[in-house]
């Protein structure tokens, strides 16, 4: 049996469980996932809401029924619990000698009423209310696989072990038909809706038979819906649609366009149903990524969303080989190649059309299984490397690569050599002695840095300019299955059957991260943005690239897979020691440097809105007055009219004397006597936008300001620039201050002093940030262009 050695990634939102999930079930509230002995609720798909413990064996059969929730384990205990209050409702044991639970159902219109069939073949109906067992009904000889009801009331489809299919009316105890699947046991049942009288079973070879039950005859067979078992078939509620999924890791839509004929595809969902072993991010985006594993297909997952997700189809299409994926190289055109373990024949792949391409290489006579491949960077060469009579190594061949420029390709061999050869005349430059056999080797072309992996645990790197290794990192403590490099070619990830995965930095020749899994990684990709490092274990998971220097004698840690629900020993909270080697969480302080220009860490919200506070004040706007109920309203009488004297003797009150003076105009005017403004620019921070409009348009004499308030505010904006920092906050209260009191301030000599010497402080930062950026832009472009 041969399998593909290659893996899948997904994203999920919903958590993992501990154990494998042996039962699901689902309500219109809740999704019930039984793993182990236990049961969890989730909301939401993500969410766990309750758990079920009381079970001493594992959980096989789950069945919702109504507020409750019944339950099966493999000791025959049935427990019928209460959804909301996690309680025992009842608890029902069998003799597992006489009747051992094999399926469960709730009849249609039969209230508080339960259907169990057992492996010996009978069926018993119990009134779960009442804890009575109602009727027995003999069966047919045969385990009872499946119970599902027909859309006609009273009448049951029953599965059997042996291949039968029974349609049975369980209020007389009449068999209405028989159907036989030749197959093998009956592992799904489902009935069309819709007005058309099919049936679809389920068989464990991956065959669906449709059945007329009107004719009482098979009328179609959908032969390899599924490569495995048919775990479960679903006809939509009044529509010619049918769900299946199997064990082959796929859930699949059916469409039935004509009356009795096959369903045809309509969309599917796929995934690896054998562990992974190989994965590569596909392009420069870094949101899709190539995966192949032990179940022979190349697949292609989404980072993004899973309905991006497809799959390029199964490596054993021909029927005179099957292979194993163990090398994945992307080109423009035909998409990948890869080559097979234990196989001659070298394969393309089409990425695009997602499907095995139309090319098979297959090297000259004599010639024994393909060890290596590679493509080079232009996409128009493929380099194969196998077993010949004249062998360019005295053993396998472990890895080649081509350099950037399509001039030299570089080998490795189990003969404990590194060869360098010219690309088009295939001339022997440079061998080079490995002290140990290599594992297997990877280029970064940008570079023309190479790792070479040895069967000793360590890694080197050699340069191919000078052609001398410049770099050994040692400390893994098993084999070590797979590299990857950082984009910019600056660290080397390397991942072994140690369960650890280090980081390496090239420049400096130090481990900077290391941390341990729970399940020994297989492959490594880094994305091509440099953001995420995916890793592909027993399931694929996906990292955040977290790097920080470590001391040489670090012990990594077991860190848990992301997604994997951690056991109820450890979610207690652990205390470390101050003498803990543990690596501490770095808290960066408010500023790096009093050279750096920093900005605040408000959100956008509490200051990029300050100049458009009025154009989102006539948008919220109430387009009509709210209606007042008419109701009577005292009437007074009018007062007198004055005279003019009285008039001319009136004194007119400036209500902005009356203004009383904010915590913030407090804090500028105290400012001016001891020259210090952290109060005042704290407050201002905790404000939100509207209430920054009021604290400024209260600045001006007409509200009841001053002009010299007006100008402790200017010198608060110039010590937040000389601080240099919350550099974005200076920036959007001197605007909103400059838009509100521009014609004022153009008026007073001192305001105008004031307002030209932050001018000149602006200036100064802005040249400085200048300066800086150009010289990164120039250090950027230079390191970009050079060699490490």
């Amino acid at each position: 049996m041969h399998f593909i050695k290659t893996v899948v990634i997904t994203t999920r939102t919903g958590n993992a469980l501990p154990e494998d999930i042996s039962s699901l079930a689902a309500d219109r509230m809740l999704v019930y996932a039984a793993y182990g002995k236990l049961i969890s609720a989730f909301a939401k798909n993500k969410e766990v809401v309750h758990t079920y413990t009381g079970h001493q064996a594992d959980v096989h059969l789950l069945l919702p029924f109504g507020d409750h929730l019944i339950s099966v384990d493999k000791d025959n205990a049935v427990i019928i619990w209460d959804v909301e209050s996690e309680d025992t409702y009842l608890q029902i044991s069998y003799d597992k000698a006489s009747f051992e639970v094999s399926a469960l159902m709730h009849p249609s219109t039969y209230l508080n009423k339960i259907l169990f069939g057992s492996s010996q073949g009978s069926l018993q109906l119990w009134n779960i209310k009442s804890n009575k067992l109602l009727f027995t009904f003999p069966g047919w000889a045969s385990a009872v696989t499946v119970l599902q009801q027909t859309p006609a009331v009273d009448v049951m489809g029953v599965g059997l072990a042996s291949g039968q299919i029974i349609i049975h009316n369980i209020r007389f105890d009449e068999t209405l038909m028989k159907f036989q699947q030749d197959w093998g046991p009956v592992t799904a049942l489902s009935f069309r809706t819709d007005g058309h009288p099919i049936m679809a079973s389920g068989s464990p070879i991956g065959h669906v038979g449709l059945w007329d039950l009107e004719e009482k005859k098979l009328v179609s067979q959908m032969r390899d819906a599924h490569t495995t078992v048919i775990a479960g078939l679903t006809f939509l509620q009044n529509e010619p649609l049918l769900i299946t999924n199997g064990a082959d890791n796929a859930i699949r839509v059916w469409i039935f366009v004509v009356a009795g004929g096959d369903g045809r595809l309509l969309r599917h969902r796929t995934g690896h149903s054998a562990p992974p072993t190989k994965i590569q991010h596909n392009d420069q985006s870094g949101i899709n990524i190539l995966s192949a594993g032990q179940d022979g297909t190349l697949q292609s997952f989404s980072t993004v969303h899973e309905r991006f997700n497809k799959s390029l189809g199964h490596g054993n299409n021909y029927n005179y080989y099957n292979f194993l994926l163990v090398h994945v190289k992307l080109i423009d055109w035909d998409g990948i190649i890869a080559c097979h373990r234990g196989f001659l024949v070298t394969t393309t792949w089409n990425y695009q059309k997602g499907s095995i391409g139309a090319h098979k290489l297959e090297p000259e006579l004599w010639s024994y299984v393909v060890q290596a491949v590679d493509i080079t960077s232009c996409g128009n060469f493929a380099v194969i490397w196998h077993f010949f009579v004249c062998a360019a190594h005295a053993g396998p061949v472990r890895g080649v690569s081509v350099d950037a420029l399509n001039q030299l390709t570089v080998s490795v061999g189990a003969d404990r050599l590194l060869k360098i050869w010219r690309f088009k005349s295939k001339e022997l430059l440079h061998t080079h002695s490995l002290p140990a056999a290599p594992a297997s080797s990877l280029l970064h072309r940008d570079s023309g840095m190479l790792a070479i992996a040895l069967d000793d645990f360590t890694v080197h790197i050699l340069d191919m300019e000078t052609r001398r290794a410049v770099r050994k990192f040692s400390g893994h403590r098993g084999q070590i299955n797979d590299m990857t490099f950082s984009p910019d070619g600056r660290w080397l990830i390397t991942a072994s059957m140690d369960c650890a995965i280090r980081t390496w930095d090239l420049p400096s020749g130090s481990l900077v991260d290391c941390f341990l899994v729970d399940a020994a990684a297989v492959s490594l990709s880094m994305s091509p943005t440099g953001n995420f490092l995916a890793s592909s274990h027993i399931a694929l998971q996906i990292f955040m690239v977290s790097l920080r220097p470590l001391p040489a004698d670090y012990e990594p840690t077991v860190i848990m897979l992301p997604g994997t629900c951690p056991s109820k020993d450890t979610e207690e909270e652990e205390v470390l020691d101050a003498d803990s080697s543990e690596m501490l969480e770095y808290i960066s302080p408010a500023q790096l440097d009093e050279h750096l220009v920093t900005l605040s860490l408000l959100p956008d919200s509490r200051w990029k809105n300050l100049l458009h506070l009025d154009i989102i004040k006539k948008k919220n706007k109430p387009k009509e007055r709210p209606k007042i109920a008419k109701r009577l309203v005292p009437q007074f009488a009018l007062p007198t009219t004055p005279s003019e004297d009285q008039v001319n003797s009136l004194d007119i009150v400036n209500l902005g004397v009356l203004a009383q003076k904010s915590t913030f105009y407090l804090q500028l005017e105290n400012a001016l006597d001891n020259n210090s403004y952290e109060e005042p620019v704290k407050l201002l921070r905790e404000l939100g936008p509207s209430a920054i409009e009021t604290e400024l348009r209260a600045l001006s004499p007409d509200m009841g300001g001053e002009v010299r308030v007006m100008q402790s505010f200017l010198k608060m904006i110039s010590s937040i620039l000389q601080s240099k920092r919350d550099f974005n906050l200076a920036q959007a209260y001197l605007a909103l201050f400059l838009k509100l009191h521009l014609r004022f301030i153009a008026d007073q000599p001192e305001l105008m002093e004031e307002a030209e010497s932050v001018s000149a402080h602006l200036e100064e930062t802005w040249m400085s940030m200048q300066m800086l950026l150009n010289q990164n832009i120039c250090l950027l472009s230079y390191i970009k262009s050079a060699l490490l």
